[in-house]
């Protein structure tokens, strides 16, 4: 069934888009939360690391019975090679769910503008409506020359319909001051600035069709050889786990896949992630108290109990990743 199907038309599709850490994955959880029981809805994810984890972080809590459906395109921008890797997962889901709503996480290294031009091709003219595109900030950020020098993070704000200040009870006074003068400065003009926490938005904020749309856009680079087959899709070896990296953006990604018969010692584990310093880790492990995800950033480490998942995955991300990871992670499994 080809996107273009006539029961396949005119889709709400929103772009969550934000910086590494933001709380995208967060926001889009708690949206969740407000679908109508009738209503079906497609989650597309893109994931910077090659090892995957959004989808099950997601699938761990909302299940396709509950009328969530997910699909991960990890290993870097999901729109480069001509948006080609993009345009397959977004059939495959579109096919698969016949959504009501469509909502695309692009990475936090990602490219809105290249998003949005795939979206808004000739092809995918009937079957998708372009609403609003939302930018999670984190405002605190806005001092360190690492973001407000990052191209990407820029993007993300002119691109953005509603900029939204997630972790406002993190922030100082000047905080809110601070972005919504910077979003003046490279927002677009209509753009409206608000102010959450743990990603709590108002589904009613992803109504009305987008107006950041510009056919022109710069091109971007990053190492992702498409020839590769993704670290996601391979089987493990017999050694138990498999290893995956990618690099761009001025950033590293490790990442790990451990077979389903490895459990982890939920209390090692636990100490070792406490101590872990990257720029963002997410993951999802078997333990011998039960299936759990990680969330990582540079405010906290949240933990999540999760119904199922088919196997443990974690990937990090930072401007350089400890050699030693795999081994502390080795000594955390089971006896």
């Amino acid at each position: 069934m080809s996107s273009n199907s006539p029961d396949i038309q005119s889709v709400p599709t929103n772009i969550i888009t934000g910086f590494l850490g933001v709380g995208k994955t967060s926001a889009i959880l708690h949206l969740l939360k407000s679908k109508p029981d009738n209503e079906r809805w497609a989650v597309l994810v893109n994931e910077f690391g090659e090892i995957g984890i959004d989808g099950a972080l997601v699938q761990g809590q909302r299940t396709e019975e509950q009328g969530v459906f997910i699909r991960e395109v990890p290993g870097g921008c999901m729109c480069c090679a001509a948006g080609l890797p993009m345009q397959i997962a977004l059939n495959q889901l579109l096919a698969k769910a016949k959504p009501d709503r469509v909502l695309i996480e692009p990475t936090g290294l990602g490219h809105p503008k290249e998003v949005l031009q795939v979206l808004s091709a000739e092809y995918y003219q009937d079957a998708l409506s372009i609403h609003k595109t939302l930018t999670l900030v984190d405002a605190r950020k806005l001092t360190d020359p690492r973001y407000t020098e990052h191209e990407t993070f820029n993007q993300q704000i002119a691109i953005g319909d509603l900029i939204i200040g997630n972790k406002q009870d993190l922030y100082n006074d000047e905080d809110k001051v601070r972005l919504a003068d910077y979003v003046e400065k490279i927002g677009q003009a209509h753009a409206d600035v608000l102010y959450t926490q743990q990603g709590e938005i108002d589904f009613s904020l992803l109504g009305g069709l987008t107006k950041g749309f510009s056919p022109a856009s710069k091109s971007h680079h990053h190492h992702h050889d498409d020839a590769k087959p993704l670290a996601s899709d391979l089987p493990i070896p017999e050694q138990g786990f498999l290893f995956a990296q990618n690099e761009g953006e001025g950033f590293q990604s490790a990442g790990w896949r451990f077979s389903p018969d490895r459990v982890f010692n939920y209390q090692k584990l636990f100490a070792l992630l406490t101590g872990l310093c990257a720029e963002r880790m997410k993951a999802v492990f078997i333990t011998d108290e039960g299936v759990v995800g990680y969330n990582l950033t540079s405010d906290a480490l949240t933990e999540i109990q999760l119904d199922d998942c088919l196997e443990s995955r974690i990937e990090v991300i930072s401007d350089e990743i400890d050699v030693s990871l795999e081994a502390q992670l080795l000594v955390c499994l089971s006896d």
